[in-house]
C-alpha cells in the first residue's frame, strides 16, 4: 500500500517509472520489497512493460494489481489508476487492522485462560491429591471431576494434543480440495454472529474491487474473473463466476447476482441502478462505503459482546476450581475442629 501510494505521487509529478522505482527502493526499509523492486526495475530497464515486470513478481502483486496496471498503461492513466489502487489497498489494510485489533484482547484472554487451567491441572491439583486420597468421607462431585480430569490429563496428555492437531490438519487438508473449501466457507457464512461479519467483509471487498476495476475501464467479464479470485470466500467466488457466465450470455450483472441468494438486496439493487444510469462504479463505491461502515459497527459490537463473555467465562472457571479445592478442605478442617 505504501509502495503504491509513493509510486502514484511520483508518477503524478511526472517522474519517469525507472526513477520512481529507484527512489522507492532507496527509501524502503523492507528487505523483501527492496528485492522485489530491484527485480521490477531490472525488467523495466531491459525493455519490458511495467505490467509484465509486475506479473513476474506474483503473488507480491496480485492479479487485480497487475490487470489494473495493464489497463492504466493501455489508457495512459497510470497515475490515476495507481491512486485508485492505493486507496483500495489502504481500505483493505484499515478493515483488516480493525478486525485484528478487535480480536486481540479476546485472543489474549483466551490463551492466558488455557495456560492458567493447564497450570492448575498439571501442577496444582497433583499437590492436593494425596490430601484428598486419604480422606474417608465422600468428596464433592466438583472435586472428584477436577481430580479425575487432572489424573487423566497427566496420564494421557497426548490425546487432546492429537485431537486438536489432527482436527486442525484434517480441516486444512479437507479445505485444500475444491469441495472442501466450498463447504468450509459455506459453514463460515452460517456461523452465528461471525457469519454475518464475514459476509459483510466479503461484500465490501467485492464492491470495492469491482468499483476500482470498472473505474479503470477494464472489461466486465475480466473484472468478474478477478473479483471471483479476490473474494476470499469460495461460496461468493462461485456465485460471481456463475454471474460471469450469465453476463457472457447477454444478461445484466444484477440479475444473476440477485438470483444467487448470496448477495444482499442492497447490493443487487444498487448494481441494477448503476447499470441503468451508467454509473456502476459510483454505485459500487457507495455500497462498499456502506458495508465497510457496517463492518466497523459489527466489529465494535462483537468486541463489546466478547469481552464480558470472556471475563464471565474465566470467572466461572476460576470459581469452579476454587470451590472444588476449598470445599473439601473446609470440611476436613470442620471435622478436625469437631473431633
Amino acid at each position: 500500500a505504501i509502495f503504491t501510494r509513493q509510486f502514484a505521487v511520483m508518477i503524478s509529478a511526472g517522474i519517469p517509472v525507472l526513477r520512481c522505482l529507484e527512489t522507492i527502493q532507496a527509501a524502503s526499509r523492507s528487505a523483501r520489497l527492496v528485492e522485489v523492486v530491484e527485480g521490477v526495475k531490472n525488467d523495466v530497464r531491459t525493455g519490458q512493460s511495467l505490467t509484465d515486470a509486475l506479473h513476474r513478481h506474483r503473488p507480491v502483486f496480485s492479479d487485480l494489481y497487475v490487470n489494473m496496471v495493464r489497463a492504466a498503461e493501455l489508457g495512459g492513466i497510470l497515475d490515476t489508476v495507481l491512486n485508485r489502487l492505493a486507496n483500495y489497498l489502504e481500505k483493505e489494510m484499515e478493515i483488516n487492522g480493525k478486525i485484528k485489533s478487535a480480536l486481540t484482547y479476546p485472543a489474549v484472554v483466551f490463551v492466558f485462560s488455557i495456560l492458567a487451567v493447564c497450570f492448575i491441572v498439571f501442577f496444582v491439583m497433583p499437590q492436593f491429591q494425596p490430601v484428598f486420597k486419604d480422606w474417608e468421607a465422600p468428596l464433592p462431585w466438583t472435586t472428584r471431576l477436577l481430580l479425575n480430569s487432572s489424573s487423566f490429563m497427566l496420564r494421557y496428555w497426548y490425546i487432546p494434543v492429537i485431537i486438536v492437531v489432527g482436527g486442525f490438519v484434517g480441516t486444512r487438508v479437507y479445505a485444500s480440495t475444491q469441495t472442501g473449501r466450498y463447504n468450509v466457507d459455506a459453514i463460515k457464512l452460517r456461523l452465528p454472529v461471525f457469519g454475518q461479519l464475514l459476509r459483510k467483509i466479503s461484500v465490501a471487498r467485492f464492491a470495492r474491487t469491482f468499483a476500482t476495476l470498472i473505474a479503470s475501464g477494464m472489461p466486465v467479464l475480466r473484472i468478474l474473473e478477478i473479483v471471483a479470485d479476490t473474494a476470499g470466500n469460495k461460496v461468493i467466488s462461485s456465485a460471481v463466476l456463475k454471474a460471469r457466465n450469465s453476463v457472457q450470455e447477454g444478461q445484466r450483472i444484477s440479475d444473476p447476482l440477485a438470483a444467487s441468494g448470496v448477495f444482499p438486496v442492497l447490493l443487487t439493487q444498487m448494481v441494477s441502478v448503476g447499470e441503468e444510469t451508467g454509473q456502476l462504479d459510483t454505485m459500487l463505491e457507495k455500497v462498499a462505503d456502506f458495508y465497510e461502515r457496517e463492518v466497523d459497527d459489527a466489529v465494535a459490537s462483537l468486541t463489546a459482546m466478547i469481552e464480558p463473555i470472556m471475563i464471565v467465562g474465566l470467572g466461572a472457571i476460576v470459581a469452579f476450581i476454587a470451590l472444588s479445592i476449598i470445599t473439601p478442605i473446609y470440611d476436613i478442617a470442620s471435622q478436625a475442629i469437631k473431633g
